[in-house]
């Protein structure tokens, strides 16, 4: 049970970025497998984290699983959003190299300490942001901008190592469900003219 406003808010946080997330895995999984499941992995960090105080006391410790779980699905899940983006951008190479570092910092989280973690941590979040800021800003989607400025800001405040902040960790919730949504819509306009742009050469291609 929660004890006092921390936790309530803190729990609010949780379940509006988990909702946020699936909603976004769900409305892209059509446009993008990546995407989708990027989403999807962002979503269970905060659905483990507001499961783990209700299920302790039935003796479900488990159920909110590690931090190096956490860790690894939120590395994973930016990268497969990266990689969505610079696919559907045309390219390819671009986004193979983000998915296949991303997978690679992943699976080096067992040999890195705390605060090895928090620096790759960092890097992969800031990487993701910068990557899709520039692919929105070449094809001019408004939501990827926002989406990837909303998201550095959560990367640089996370990073932030002076006395800590009231409430910290729910604006950095609120601010990560605010860019995922902004990169859902994002994804779908980037889907829309891809298909208007192959609806328009195949027209051409039939005149």
């Amino acid at each position: 049970m929660f004890c006092g406003p921390d936790e309530g808010a803190g729990a609010f946080s949780n379940l509006l970025l988990c909702a946020a997330c699936l909603s976004s895995a769900l409305q892209t999984y059509q446009i993008h497998r990546g995407a989708g499941a990027g989403f999807l992995l962002q979503a269970l960090v905060p659905l483990l984290e507001s499961a783990g105080p209700l299920a302790a006391p039935l003796g479900l410790d488990w159920v909110s699983g590690s931090p190096d779980n956490a860790w690894t699905a939120t590395a994973v899940g930016l990268s497969l959003l990266a990689f969505a983006f610079h696919w559907l951008a045309g390219d390819h190479c671009t986004a193979n190299v983000l998915l296949g570092g991303g997978l690679l910092v992943a699976a080096s989280v067992g040999s890195l300490r705390e605060e090895g973690k928090a620096v790759a941590g960092q890097s992969v979040s800031l990487v993701a942001s910068v990557t899709i800021l520039i692919v929105s800003i070449f094809t001019g989607n408004g939501y990827g901008i926002v989406g990837s400025l909303l998201a550095g800001t959560a990367g640089l405040l996370a990073g932030d190592k002076r006395p800590r902040m009231p409430w910290k960790g729910d604006v950095l919730r609120c601010l990560v469900a605010a860019a995922n949504l902004a990169w859902r819509w994002a994804l779908r306009v980037q889907h829309r003219e891809l298909e208007q742009g192959s609806a328009g050469g195949l027209a051409e291609a039939l005149d």
